[in-house]
């Protein structure tokens, strides 16, 4: 898009994008909208257009603003995992299988850009030093919690990898599973009865095929005079249980090394 001022000056979105992106990387100023606003008026000193301003404020938002152009497919109820493999090759899993999406970057760098910014509302570092990540985004949104995981090359050699997972708020204990066929009555004996003797166990299973769903009904299931203490690598689990402690392993840094 170019707008021609009266003195013939041109101005394009793109490149208002980049001094705004550059500006905004200088001043350390907040990426909220109010500041990528003010950010945007700035950098145009009144000599673009309404329609650029509009086109680099809809770009920004893209790139400071939640999951950027991910946010809507995490705003689909059907969808389970965003899968971006590829600046022009965007997944989505869920209800309706794995597919691809219409959901496409400008080029790599934009996608390494957006891995690193979710990395940094996560509380986790992601560069060339520490090149992958797995951690949890801030807040829930109407989508529920989302766990992000994320590989820079060279580690990925074809490019930056992100996947997002949404954990949609759902509650579940044993006798629900019955109901939805999840278990059948002879499953749900054992599994009240493993619960009922205190036995150790294992749940294991492909991605997506309930684990977590199946641990938190059995912890559910746990006697209320019992203490339940958690330690998972990202907080997933919630049982509906009134002991409940749940921990939060600490990542390996320069603080905390492996000994």
């Amino acid at each position: 898009m170019t707008v021609h001022t009266g003195q013939e000056s041109t101005v394009h979105a793109p490149g208002l994008v980049e001094r705004v992106r550059q500006r905004i990387a200088d001043t350390g100023s907040a990426t909220d909208p109010q500041s990528v606003a003010d950010a945007v008026r700035a950098e145009s000193s009144g000599v673009a257009g309404h329609l650029d301003v509009l086109d680099a404020l809809r770009l920004l938002r893209h790139e400071f603003v939640g999951a950027g152009p991910l946010e809507p497919l995490l705003d689909d109820a059907s969808v389970t995992d965003v899968l971006v493999t590829a600046p022009d090759e965007v997944w989505v899993d869920g209800s309706h299988g794995l597919r691809r999406t219409e959901v496409t970057f400008a080029d790599e760098e934009a996608v390494r850009r957006l891995a690193q910014r979710l990395a940094l509302a996560a509380g986790r570092r992601l560069d060339d030093a520490q090149p992958f990540v797995d951690g949890w985004l801030p807040g829930s949104g109407p989508h529920g919690r989302v766990r992000m995981h994320a590989v820079l090359p060279p580690i990925a050699t074809a490019g930056t990898c992100l996947s997002l997972r949404v954990l949609r708020p759902a509650a579940h204990d044993l006798r629900s599973l019955r109901r939805s066929s999840t278990v059948d009555d002879t499953g749900l004996a054992v599994l009240e009865a493993i619960i009922a003797a205190r036995l150790a166990f294992l749940v294991s299973g492909a991605t997506g095929s309930g684990k977590t769903t199946l641990l938190a009904a059995m912890l559910g299931g746990v006697s209320p005079k019992e203490r339940i203490v958690s330690v998972e690598d990202a907080a997933e689990l919630k049982p509906v249980h009134p002991q409940l402690v749940s921990l939060v392993a600490r990542p390996v840094n320069v603080e905390a090394p492996v000994r």
